[in-house]
């Protein structure tokens, strides 16, 4: 059991207890992709895959972190904290710590044995994971307040989370990720809803359906910080500063045409066209789960993946495949789930189907001569919190 090893690593490398082990998931976005940071809808689920932090606080300044992936140690200390001056994994937990502090919060130096068992680089927000396992650790051991379950301070401690990525990691992302991990439900798919601030859990019930989620892991690594993210995100941003607008979450789908008119033709256009339908995909993904009509989830999930591919241009031959493979294998409908450049995608699956479907995906990637992908299926699980 994880939290039972990451409690004895710390023990091996520290020589002491930890004072707890809390842990965060990872995250599946259903559909709203690139939406986050033009104010628009998401609609991610938490994974049952988990990043472990056992932790316990020391009496200086000294941050100490080792990870059990890596079996490396790193030392620094919370006085010397910048953007940029700690690199690697660790600069995603120990700028939860920094972005605590320059916020305000009291926070001193600690000791952290880490366990990530999110996926690196798959589009499954490991970073988030460790972000938000971090978080309710720090939040706890120096009575912080922002990790019980009122709401409100979740929020405040995912947007510290967001704000440690940004600031001092440098990855430009839109919050979606952290907000997911601190605050998903089981069985329940989690609406986003970034420009107002709100989220509302709707019923997710695939299994009693008969139906369910199948994660294939391309294995082709993606980076968030390569510039490839930054560049899709910056041209949202002067396509929304020509339309004089704060986001392009203030035009309908039904505005389009009109809206598109008033672009340069090129690249720009696609981009605005892909933000504006995929929020609108959310919205009718929610309606149709509502009404129990997963064939219309499917097709969506289909359309998002061709926006994706053809209008954001953040696909790749591997992602592809898997997303045809599965279709043509029995899936309602796929799409590539992430900031896209690899990472993985989901598809909605019949539950009796699963295996097969997953063999398809395994036998196309032979064939292709790719390396072999990583196929499971998931649930939607809880949210970050203590587990010893």
């Amino acid at each position: 059991m994880v939290v039972g090893s990451v409690h004895s690593g710390f023990r091996a490398q520290f020589g002491r207890q930890p004072e707890g082990v809390w842990s965060a998931p990872g995250r599946v976005n259903l559909i709203g992709e690139h939406t986050d940071y033009n104010q628009g809808l998401a609609l991610p689920i938490g994974l049952p895959l988990r990043a472990f932090v056992a932790a316990r606080r020391r009496p200086d300044r000294t941050v100490r972190l080792w990870s059990a992936q890596t079996s490396e140690v790193v030392t620094c200390s919370l006085d010397d904290l910048a953007p940029r001056i700690v690199t690697g994994w660790s600069a995603y937990a120990v700028g939860v710590l920094w972005a605590l502090e320059h916020h305000g919060f009291g926070v001193h130096g600690v000791d952290l044995a880490i366990d990530g068992r999110v996926p690196l680089g798959a589009g499954l927000s490991s970073s988030a994971a460790l972000e938000c396992a971090v978080a309710v650790a720090a939040s706890e051991l120096f009575a912080l307040g922002l990790h019980g379950k009122d709401d409100a301070r979740r929020a405040e401690l995912a947007a510290l989370c967001a704000f440690a990525e940004n600031v001092f990691v440098r990855a430009p992302t839109g919050g979606m990720d952290q907000l997911a991990s601190l605050r998903c439900q089981a069985d329940r798919a989690m609406l986003l809803d970034i420009r107002e601030g709100t989220v509302e859990q709707v019923p997710l019930p695939l299994a009693d359906h008969g139906l369910a989620i199948l994660v294939m892991d391309t294995q082709v690594e993606h980076a968030l910080v390569d510039g490839q993210y930054a560049s899709r995100r910056q041209a949202c941003e002067r396509a929304a500063a020509t339309l004089g607008v704060d986001s392009l979450r203030e035009f309908d789908a039904a505005d389009l045409d009109s809206v598109l008119r008033r672009l340069p033709e090129g690249p720009i256009r696609q981009r605005v066209r892909h933000v504006v339908t995929e929020i609108d995909r959310v919205t009718r993904t929610v309606e149709s789960l509502r009404a129990v009509d997963f064939a219309q989830v499917g097709k969506l999930f289909d359309a998002s993946h061709e926006s994706l591919r053809d209008d954001f241009e953040v696909s790749c031959p591997e992602l592809d495949l898997a997303v045809q493979t599965a279709r043509d294998s029995g899936a309602l409908g796929a799409r590539m789930t992430g900031g896209g450049f690899g990472g993985s995608a989901i598809a909605l699956v019949p539950g009796h189907l699963l295996p097969d479907v997953a063999d398809a995906v395994v036998g196309a990637f032979a064939a292709a001569g790719w390396r072999a992908p990583s196929c499971f299926g998931v649930r939607a699980g809880p949210p970050a919190g203590r587990d010893l």
